[in-house]
């Protein structure tokens, strides 16, 4: 275990061991936040990445019916869609002990994000604040979240000075529109986490933290360089 700054990066040999490991610490900020206030909230990335963590995690042992789960972004498609990032989490993470579990989605029935944009911020607002955990990953351009390269809301999305939580986002690496927590809603958390697999997403995150050339344009550079949230990366092969 190495930490630079505000980062703590755990290495792992095998990504279940990195699953087992990520999901024992969620599953702790989830007990605690119920301990605490009564219920919790965590807050998660789609893509491939987070199956392993989403089926170890669904298996912890704590009080699911005081859970919220919510997404960190979503691609604007229903969940009946392969690609809804909400499809992800019913499928893999609400299941078993954490079918209990209150999903909070970010996709409305609107015809687009900026249509849906106000129901999906009445959501996230109406959630208990701080966040007790929240995921996020990275693709091999540097972004998190929904803050892509180029894209027409993100230095909306990064400023720190923000006051909106949901924002809409299209950009031409994204695919389809999306709807993101912006960087100051990310941050609203007790414990804050990256989970990366993979020998480039591992240079990548190098570069970025090293902010030179091209990487210094990278929105994961956005995260990682904040001082609000500790960060922790999860890295496996």
């Amino acid at each position: 275990m190495s930490s630079i700054l505000n980062v703590t990066t755990h290495s792992f040999t095998d990504c279940k061991a990195q699953a087992a490991a990520l999901a024992e610490r969620i599953a702790g900020h989830l007990r605690e936040g119920i301990d605490q206030r009564g219920s919790a909230v965590l807050a998660v990335s789609g893509g491939s990445t987070p199956k392993d963590l989403f089926a170890r995690l669904s298996r912890e042992s704590l009080d699911w019916a005081r859970v919220h789960i919510t997404l960190v972004d979503e691609r604007w498609v229903p969940d009946t869609d392969e690609r809804s990032n909400a499809r992800l989490v019913k499928a893999t993470l609400l299941q078993n002990a954490a079918s209990a579990a209150q999903f909070v989605p970010l996709y409305t029935d609107a015809e687009s994000p900026e249509k849906g944009l106000a129901e999906a911020n009445a959501r996230i607002d109406a959630l208990p604040h701080p966040f007790d955990a929240v995921v996020l990953g990275m693709g091999d351009d540097g972004h998190t979240a929904s803050f892509f390269p180029g894209g027409d809301h993100l230095a909306e999305a990064l400023d720190l000075d923000g006051q909106t939580r949901v924002l809409p986002m299209r950009a031409p690496g994204a695919g389809e529109p999306r709807i993101t927590l912006s960087l100051p809603a990310v941050l609203d958390t007790r414990a804050l986490y990256l989970l990366v697999t993979g020998a480039t997403k591992r240079d990548v995150l190098a570069d970025a933290r090293l902010g030179l050339g091209a990487a210094q344009h990278y929105p994961v550079r956005s995260v990682l360089a904040q001082t609000r949230a500790p960060l922790s990366v999860y890295w496996c092969p």
